[in-house]
């Protein structure tokens, strides 16, 4: 990867990064279902790269109104008997299969990052748009991994409403999961699927 300088506060940036590249990744970017998803992942450069790019959205007044859990390795076998236990207290009639199949979750991809939104009530900015910023840090992230040449994709699932995993997860009164971001290498290219009418989703504001 190309040695790169970050800004440091106060430098003078470009108001714009003209880039072919740029625009074709966004317009062919498209979601790798986890379940596709195999290694390699991203070594720990890339990803600390990556969960950089992520945390690069706009925040009004610099909230930081999110924070990151990253899976790798062990880890993701390990959360699975989290997942497992849970699932099985809701749904106790549930078979071996399905079970184990709820175990492996985490282990669909080489590395999983649970997005958290974190909201501070007390502050100026409007709940909101603090929300509103850790769905921009997740779609930073799907992009900062196709660029990096990783297959991703960005669900919650049952377990990203769940009481207990969120406990686990250490999740505080005022937080919750934004999604998970499974991040790999696709087994098998993803097709493209319905997109909506721009003209239908357009309006002017003093249009009949």
């Amino acid at each position: 990867m190309p040695s790169f300088k970050p800004p440091v506060l106060g430098d003078p940036l470009p108001g714009a990064h003209f880039s072919q590249e740029a625009i074709r990744l966004m317009r062919l970017r498209r979601s790798a279902p986890a379940d596709t998803l195999g290694e390699p992942g991203p070594d720990a450069d890339s990803l600390c790269v990556i969960l950089e790019i992520a945390a690069r959205v706009p925040d009004h007044r610099r909230v930081t109104p999110f924070r990151f859990v990253v899976f790798e390795g062990d880890d993701r076998v390990k959360f699975g008997s989290v997942l497992a236990a849970s699932f099985q207290a809701n749904e106790p009639d549930a078979g071996d299969d399905r079970v184990n199949y709820e175990r492996s979750r985490f282990e669909r991809a080489p590395v999983v990052v649970a997005v958290i939104s974190v909201v501070d009530p007390d502050h100026r900015t409007p709940q909101w748009e603090q929300v509103l910023t850790a769905g921009a840090v997740c779609q930073n992230m799907l992009i900062a991994a196709s660029a990096h040449g990783f297959a991703a994709q960005w669900i919650t699932e049952w377990y990203a409403y769940d009481e207990a995993v969120c406990a686990r997860l250490g999740l505080g009164a005022n937080e919750r999961i934004a999604g998970f971001i499974y991040i790999g290498t696709a087994k098998e290219d993803p097709k493209e699927r319905a997109r909506p009418r721009l003209d239908r989703l357009i309006s002017k504001p003093f249009q009949q």
